[in-house]
């Protein structure tokens, strides 16, 4: 994440939110709670060109607002790099902030791309959430080349062998999660001594 974040007031008109985001490089704004319990918001650069530019609106007289997105979607810092892409491409934003318990940074699909280390190293996701990611690949691709299309029989049975794969895996903990320690340790060490049956 990128820690220093530039904040708005909601109460600050458009045009200033356009200048602090020119001065500063940005392409978003974090809009400041007005008191404690209330929620983090967001301003960038597309909801100004949108819903100012686009209509002819005075971006003096109009405020930050009236148009930022608020509740915004926000971010766990211990939550792993490719979970936020995952919630980044699910929910279509570009950028959230960081926050636990304040605003601890804001991290944005560039910082992703250059600062994150899923190239050198990618971190494969928990069965379920791989299941998760086929189920939409499968939406998609039956959306674009039809339901009765090969690609889309085959993306499905993708998802089918996930899910058996997970239902396997399952059983298999439930098994051990049966058996005391020591069998568990027995079957992982069937030459044991302490493992070994004797006969009388």
């Amino acid at each position: 994440m990128t820690q220093e974040v530039v904040t708005i007031s909601g109460s600050a008109t458009v045009a200033e939110a356009v200048k602090r985001l020119k001065d500063k490089g940005l392409r978003a704004l974090i809009v400041e709670p007005r008191h404690s319990s209330d929620p983090y918001g967001i301003v960038s650069e597309t909801d100004i060109v949108y819903k100012v530019a686009a209509y002819g609106h005075d971006p003096k007289a109009m405020h930050v607002y009236e148009i930022m997105t608020k509740p915004c979607i926000v971010i766990n810092p211990d939550l792993g790099v490719e979970y936020v892409a995952r919630l980044f491409a699910q929910s279509r934003i570009r950028r959230a902030p960081v926050i636990q318990g304040g605003l601890l940074g804001i991290i944005s699909t560039s910082d992703i791309l250059r600062k994150s280390d899923f190239i050198e190293k990618p971190k494969p996701l928990f069965l379920e959430d791989r299941i998760d990611v086929a189920r939409a690949e499968a939406r998609t691709i039956c959306k674009e080349k039809g339901e009765t299309s090969p690609d889309c029989a085959a993306a499905w049975d993708i998802v089918e062998e996930l899910q058996m794969a997970a239902s396997d895996q399952r059983s298999k903990e439930k098994e051990v999660a049966e058996k005391s320690s020591f069998e568990v340790y027995c079957d992982n060490n069937p030459n044991a001594k302490e493992c070994r049956i004797h006969d009388d």
